[in-house]
């Protein structure tokens, strides 16, 4: 126990001793190439030491093991240095001040690394700090670029240089600078654990134009060849500002097209090609090309592209038309009207341009001409000659469509003016003529008989004939019947005709036919005047032989 009782104050003596081994070193420090660093070093060692023959001190590179010989960068007792170091450093601390600042001239890329501080007091303490100083050598300055710079907001960009050569001072320029909006320059100096930096900061609004430009910070040292110089490219975030598309254009049926568009934005946006609320294509760039193959009528429209890229929206549309011939014309079916109706007949049909829509009747014009897609022709009152075939006929530049319906006008019967009696070599003719839709019947009226059929019998031939809307009956009375006052026979006939819409009755009046009677009287004359003549030839002849008789009898009686 009293062992443990000895050798617990000793464990106190010694933590305690071990806890005042400090060192206070930058933690980073930085230097441009081919100039010079001073590392500030300070170092604490226990109050109970007493350095034999001196005070000393090591750097070392890289790791502070003596015994995994890292490189040494200095060596108060000798001069012997790694290669790399060899009249490059000094030590600028009085070891004896317990100050251990460090200078190393010359210095490269090569050089940038962790740098540990040993103390060595003689005997058997020596110490190796775990505490270091890590050195960054730059060939160029840093520049502190904001991770995000977006369009129409202030930006500041900061440059900066190390100071920590005492015979070197550097100076901080701003390359690239004439075109940026209204640049504002602000000058620094940051100092930090015996470390300085100087700064620069370059201060203004960048616009979607300044994007991809480059911008520049040049550090050099006064009275000295030493230069570095930084560039960067401004990546600046902006909206779209601008969709780019095909103008509008007019394409044929059943063509191909290729619609293209354009965005500008960073970063690119998504684009996409809508038709209508449907998406047709999209991606990620900073263009997109919708091809569009054997075109219809139901894609002529609207065409919007859109770009989105986070930072905004924008959109451009144009308008493709896509050309045709007229369809074939939706019209009326036929139909069956009643003679004074009104009736509006309709012809529709699409085509691209508007086709000229024309109303035909039977081959004739009728109506007026419409460019649209839609014509009403309206008849009021129809009259029976409105019967007939309706065309409309559609046309446009890049062809022509018809369709045709039949119109049929039904009203009652009309009697003809040929409807008449004459007198005839047989006896008396009775013509009725009486036309409607449907065509009509005809009857005659005897006064002692109807007859609606064809027949004959000892007094009359009777028969009918219908050709489309016209009916014909006819006739033939061989008695004349008696005299009236006018010397003519006297005729009673009625027609009678009808159909569906009405029926009607006539008296045929009777009508000498010039013809009939001009033969009647020529051949009276005429039988007058043979009869005339022969008994002129008569008496000639009788009077002639007489004459001869008498002369002979006479010549009979002369004496020889």
């Amino acid at each position: 126990m009293w062992c443990l009782d000895l050798l617990l104050p000793l464990l106190l003596i010694i933590n305690d001793a071990s806890c005042q081994w400090n060192v206070w070193v930058p933690r980073d420090i930085s230097a441009m190439t081919n100039s010079c660093v001073v590392i500030p070093c300070t170092f604490m060692y226990p109050s109970g030491i007493r350095p034999y023959r001196g005070t000393h001190g090591i750097w070392y590179f890289g790791q502070p093991y003596p015994q995994l010989f890292p490189p040494v960068v200095f060596k108060s007792r000798t001069d012997v240095v790694h290669e790399s170091y060899k009249g490059r450093t000094k030590m600028l601390g009085d070891l004896h001040q317990r100050n251990c600042t460090l200078l190393i001239n010359n210095i490269g890329t090569e050089h940038s690394g962790k740098y540990y501080f040993r103390a060595d007091l003689g005997g058997a303490n020596m110490y190796t700090f775990p505490d270091f100083s890590e050195l960054k050598v730059l060939d160029q300055p840093n520049i502190d670029v904001p991770e995000e710079i977006i369009s129409d907001e202030s930006l500041e960009l900061t440059c900066y240089a190390p100071d920590n050569c005492p015979d070197l001072t550097p100076e901080i320029q701003w390359m690239y600078t004439d075109y940026l909006p209204d640049p504002e320059f602000s000058s620094d100096y940051l100092e930090e654990s015996n470390t300085a930096v100087l700064s620069s900061t370059l201060t203004f609004t960048p616009r979607p134009m300044h994007n991809g430009q480059l911008l520049g910070c040049r550090v050099f040292y006064p009275n000295t060849t030493l230069v570095y110089e930084r560039l960067i490219s401004l990546d600046i975030k902006y909206a779209p500002r601008s969709v780019w598309v095909n103008v509008s254009s007019e394409v044929m049926e059943g063509s191909s097209v290729m619609l293209h568009c354009e965005v500008d934005s960073n970063p690119p946006s998504r684009i996409s090609w809508m038709f209508g609320d449907e998406e047709l294509l999209w991606d990620t760039a900073s263009n997109i090309s919708l091809s569009l193959d054997d075109l219809t009528p139901a894609q002529e429209g609207i065409y919007t592209c859109v770009g989105d890229n986070g930072y905004g929206i924008m959109n451009t549309s144009l308008y493709l038309a896509v050309k045709y011939p007229p369809r074939e014309p939706l019209v009326n079916d036929s139909m069956t009207v009643l003679e004074g109706s009104s009736l509006a007949l309709h012809c529709s049909t699409q085509g691209s341009p508007a086709p000229t829509l024309t109303w035909l009747k039977d081959g004739e014009l009728v109506g007026t001409i419409t460019a649209d897609e839609l014509s009403v022709l309206e008849i009021l009152e129809i009259t029976p000659q409105g019967d007939g075939q309706y065309r409309c006929l559609a046309e446009n530049e890049h062809g022509r469509a018809s369709s045709s319906f039949n119109i049929t006008v039904e009203y009652a019967p009309v009697l003809l003016e040929e409807s008449k009696c004459t007198v005839v070599r047989e006896g008396v003719q009775c013509v009725c003529i009486a036309t409607g839709n449907p065509e009509p019947t005809i009857e005659f009226y005897l006064p002692d008989v109807n007859i609606t059929i064809n027949e004959s019998d000892g007094r009359y031939n009777f028969y009918t004939h219908t050709d489309g809307h016209t009916s014909t009956g006819m006739i033939k009375l061989r008695e004349k019947g008696e005299r009236v006052d006018n010397g003519g026979p006297a005729v009673n006939v009625h027609c009678s005709f009808y159909n569906t819409y009405g029926r009607e009755s006539v008296h045929l009046e009777l009508q000498q036919e010039k013809k009939y009677m001009m033969a009647v009287i020529v051949g009276t004359i005429g039988g007058v005047a043979v009869i005339a003549f022969i008994i002129a030839a008569v008496r000639y002849v009788g009077h002639n032989n007489k004459n001869l008789r008498q002369s002979c009898w006479a010549q009979s009686l002369t004496p020889f």
